[in-house]
């Protein structure tokens, strides 16, 4: 992940741990899944709206053929 191995990635949890203490890490964790929840939804329907879009302009140029 990223180029990081075992050890950096607990040094890097190490000092996460002294900056915010052990109160706020659950809180920072919670938070950023939440973040990254949300963005995958909003891609998600940012794709359906561009497949739904294709949808009506090609019903669109069917209907105006006929």
């Amino acid at each position: 992940m990223f180029g990081l191995g075992t050890q950096e990635l607990l040094i890097i949890l190490f000092i996460a741990f002294l900056l915010f203490g052990a109160k706020r890490l659950p809180e920072i964790g919670a938070g950023l899944g939440k973040g990254i929840r949300s963005f995958k939804q909003a891609l998600r329907e940012a794709d359906v709206q561009e497949e739904v879009e294709k949808i009506e302009k090609t019903e669109g140029a069917q209907a105006q053929q006929a």
